[in-house]
């Protein structure tokens, strides 16, 4: 019995597409697109077992952050940056929150993708003077609008999130979050304005 294959494009340079091969490829891309909470949560669970060195694997400490976060009454936007903002610690481990922000700029408010992304520079007042390095770098951020709330994020949910003793919830607490807030891009090259 012969299945039938899925419609794909048929140019092999894109000067050639037509409209009928992006409708095709907009169809896939769209579908693709609705499963970025799964490919997501298996990146996070890359974490697991990585301990870096510290008393907790990575994973452990995102949960734990977005544990504090969740119990503190963030919003769900807010606790799910909260527990991927170390997601780049594999991909990036010389510059792991930009990639964190990146992966999460198109579905969060400016305000949060501004926090996970300037999280390294903050939390560098703990130890970069350890390292040879300025710690206090934040401060040349004193006077922007989402400096307080980045500062709030480092002190109060990301620098206790090291502990093996600390609440910890379960991944499956936040999967339900982090599918609300992936359903839907808030901002993406690919959206029109019209859409």
């Amino acid at each position: 019995m012969n299945q039938a294959l899925p419609k794909r494009a048929q140019f092999h340079h894109m000067k050639d597409g037509t409209q009928e091969d992006w409708e095709i490829i907009g169809a896939e891309f769209f579908e693709f697109r609705g499963d970025v909470c799964q490919r997501i949560k298996a990146h996070l669970m890359l974490l697991e077992g990585d301990c870096g060195g510290f008393a907790i694997d990575r994973l452990t400490h995102s949960l734990q952050t977005a544990t504090l976060a969740h119990k503190d009454g963030k919003d769900e936007e807010y606790v799910v940056c909260a527990l991927l903002h170390d997601i780049g610690d594999t991909l990036g481990p010389a510059n792991h929150a930009d990639v964190a922000a990146v992966l999460l700029e198109p579905y969060v408010s400016e305000a949060n993708h501004w926090m996970v992304k300037h999280h390294a520079i903050f939390q560098g007042y703990y130890f970069f003077h350890y390292m040879g390095l300025d710690r206090d770098l934040r401060d040349q951020f004193k006077d922007h609008p989402h400096y307080e709330r980045t500062l709030e994020f480092i002190e109060k949910y990301d620098a206790p999130a090291f502990d093996p003793e600390a609440e910890c919830y379960e991944l499956s607490f936040f999967e339900p979050m982090m599918t609300r807030v992936f359903k839907e891009p808030k901002r993406s090259l690919y959206i029109s304005d019209s859409a």
